[in-house]
């Protein structure tokens, strides 16, 4: 299906789609196998993600911040982790 629609694509003659299509055709053996394969990159993604967020909480608000989103409430409540 994938390449027919490709092939008619091709054909309409609009740039945007002609483009599409080539560029698609740069990583094709990927494309398919994303819909093809049982695999998933998701939770690869998914701690990539997560560690972008925490490394920019830390440069912008800070440690106590990063502490507060790492550690679970109890580990930190009442009592200080470490004196100045």
């Amino acid at each position: 299906m994938l390449q027919r629609w490709m092939q008619r694509a091709l054909k309409t003659g609009i740039h945007e789609p002609q483009r599409f299509v080539r560029t698609l055709k740069q990583d094709l053996s990927a494309v398919e196998a994303a819909v093809t394969k049982p695999w998933s990159n998701g939770p690869v993604e998914g701690h990539i993600n997560r560690h972008k967020m925490l490394k920019q909480m830390y440069g912008r608000a800070g440690v106590e911040l990063l502490r507060a989103r790492l550690l679970p409430e109890s580990v930190f409540s009442g009592e200080c982790l470490h004196q100045s």
